[in-house]
């Protein structure tokens, strides 16, 4: 069932963005910002779906497509040559190495202010402005840009990291935006947060080690971008400090959390529950 509805995710979302992105004038901006957002695993979408549908909310398709809008930006920013440096994403060129570092920046910028435009929808409900300030804080200082900030720091630092700064640095770079979309059921019907927050935090260090792991012994082609950059820069990650046998070890205790994380929703949540069981097996 989960690779099915994985699959619906990414057909409704992918639609809704090209519609969204469509509306703004024609140019290389638009062309840039539809290019970044195109393919993708959709996982963040697929947990506000999910987590709404726990709660009967009828459509979160808006935030869904925000969250997803949100992530693109991340990566284009992500992947300049100021940041990581990457020249492929998706198994194609990167934004700024297709056109240029300008038209990098400002597709950026513009997608992520769509994620927020997204997220005002009135068909989201009455709660959507505490989706708007989650989004926020996911996002911003505290979230997902302060674990981004860490990383870029650990690239310079005089020590490698330790096991508990990468897991800090991750809780912010990964986590934060897979906990807000995990919550996003839960805000929108205005409902208790607490085991969706639980879930969503094993979620996002289990899916930050399988990358990690992915990084070690996965395949280019399957992944669409670089492997093996942070050992060839030195950098401490969770195989380097676990081993590969203890990150994968680690990984699936963190994945047996998420899933019990969700008893209180019981069988509504069992394509959750596949979600968790998804980011520790997938080959991207």
């Amino acid at each position: 069932m989960f690779p099915e509805r994985l699959a619906q995710v990414q057909g409704a979302v992918g639609a809704a963005l090209d519609e969204a992105i469509a509306r703004y004038p024609a140019g290389s901006l638009r062309d840039a910002m539809a290019y970044a957002a195109t393919g993708g695993k959709r996982l963040r979408a697929f947990l506000v779906l999910e987590s709404a549908a726990l709660f009967g909310v009828a459509d979160a398709l808006p935030a869904a497509t925000a969250v997803e809008a949100l992530h693109a930006y991340s990566l284009v920013h992500d992947d300049m040559p100021c940041m990581d440096d990457d020249d492929l994403r998706r198994g194609l060129p990167t934004v700024h190495v297709k056109w240029d570092e300008a038209t990098a920046v400002l597709a950026g910028d513009a997608l992520q202010t769509l994620a927020f435009a997204l997220c005002t929808a009135p068909a989201l409900g009455p709660h959507r402005i505490e989706l708007v300030a989650a989004l926020a804080e996911a996002s911003g200082a505290g979230g997902m840009v302060h674990g981004q900030a860490l990383d870029i720091a650990a690239e310079t630092a005089a020590v490698p990291l330790s096991l508990a700064e990468i897991t800090r640095l991750q809780a912010g770079k990964t986590g934060a935006l897979i906990s807000f979309a995990a919550e996003a059921g839960a805000i929108l019907a205005g409902a208790d947060r607490a085991p969706l927050a639980a879930y969503a935090r094993a979620l996002g260090l289990a899916f930050q080690i399988a990358d990690d792991i992915l990084d070690v012994e996965g395949s280019e082609q399957a992944a669409g971008k670089r492997l093996h950059k942070d050992a060839a820069a030195g950098k401490a990650t969770f195989v380097s400090l676990l081993g590969l046998a203890g990150a994968k070890q680690r990984a699936a205790e963190l994945v047996a959390e998420a899933e019990a994380a969700l008893a209180p929703y019981g069988e509504k949540a069992e394509t959750l529950r596949d979600a968790a069981r998804y980011v520790i097996a997938r080959d991207k």
